[in-house]
């Protein structure tokens, strides 16, 4: 019986290696040419300048820092930030990072989607942020053999492949650490009332390495409501960035 057990999980660790790429990294990377579609979320180390930027519009204030690989390192080994979950960074070399931080100085609430935020590059492309689905799903083709694995087994009961533990259980749990991270350090989306200072990480894909320059949009900031809880004020933040570097893994 345990040697059917070892070669069953033989068989499951081959399976993992033609484990098929989930859906969400199937669809295109950006709004842009088709042509540019196979050149973008590389490996890609960004030297990006300027590194800190900070604008200010009807008493709100933004900063956009360019979160460098060493930047996102140190950041997430921060255990008074982050508790038992601190350590290694949850994103990937294919993910450009930002951190952000919004201050609103007005008397006014003011509202932040970072759904809403654009990174535009000077190759025709336009990305959007990613959320914790997307880094997951590029997390899953990182462990292939695991992922299958935990699919086939999760149902397994105790004594299927003639031992005595819950083999289900043992191989279906998904690790929770990036996924924690990531919900811990993302920018929200939400009200900010007059005081009050909120910031966070955004993630888009790695632009074409051929990219020279970018923009980043921290756009429809909502503020100045009426009675109906309309906004009477839309705020748009634009930061150009240039690219020095762009180095392939």
């Amino acid at each position: 019986m345990r040697r059917v057990a070892i070669c069953l999980l033989g068989m499951v660790v081959v399976a993992g290696c033609a484990t098929r790429k989930p859906s969400l990294l199937l669809e295109r990377k950006a709004r842009g040419p088709l042509a540019e579609m196979l050149t973008l979320a590389k490996r890609t180390d960004w030297g990006l300048e300027p590194v800190t930027q900070t604008q200010d519009k009807e008493k709100i204030s933004v900063t956009v820092t360019v979160a460098t690989k060493e930047y996102l390192t140190d950041f997430f080994r921060k255990r008074e930030l982050f508790g038992e979950y601190a350590g290694q960074n949850p994103y990937f070399p294919e993910n450009l990072v930002f951190y952000i931080k919004v201050a609103n100085t007005s008397d006014q609430r003011v509202r932040v989607s970072p759904w809403d935020f654009v990174l535009v590059d000077d190759r025709g492309n336009q990305y959007s942020p990613l959320d914790v689905d997307y880094v997951d799903a590029l997390a899953d083709t990182r462990r292939p053999a695991q992922t299958i694995t935990r699919g086939l087994l999760e149902e397994a009961r105790p004594g299927y492949f003639g031992v005595s533990v819950p083999i289900g259980r043992m191989f279906a749990q998904k690790p929770q650490g990036r996924f924690a991270l990531i919900k811990q350090c993302s920018l929200q989306t939400g009200y900010l009332y007059p005081g009050v200072i909120h910031d966070g990480l955004v993630a888009f894909w790695s632009p074409d390495q051929q990219a020279t320059s970018m923009r980043l949009h921290v756009a429809n900031l909502k503020t100045a409501f009426d009675a109906n809880e309309l906004p009477q004020k839309n705020l748009e933040f634009v930061f150009p960035l240039h690219v020095t570097n762009a180095e392939a893994h």
